[in-house]
């Protein structure tokens, strides 16, 4: 599957990973980082504000 044709979670995961990935951050720091943006995206669906 070529990543143009790939659903948009799938594009944006690969995104963060090269982002994540060119800044050498740390494996921990990043897993930390994210159940930060996890529970903040949780709470924005929760409140009805998931979609822009």
């Amino acid at each position: 599957m070529s990543l143009e044709n790939a659903p948009d979670d799938v594009k944006l995961a690969v995104d963060l990973i090269m982002l994540l990935e060119e800044h050498a951050i740390a494996p921990e720091v990043v897993l930390r980082a994210l159940e930060i943006v996890k529970k903040d995206f949780e709470r924005k669906v929760e409140e009805g504000n998931g979609t822009p």
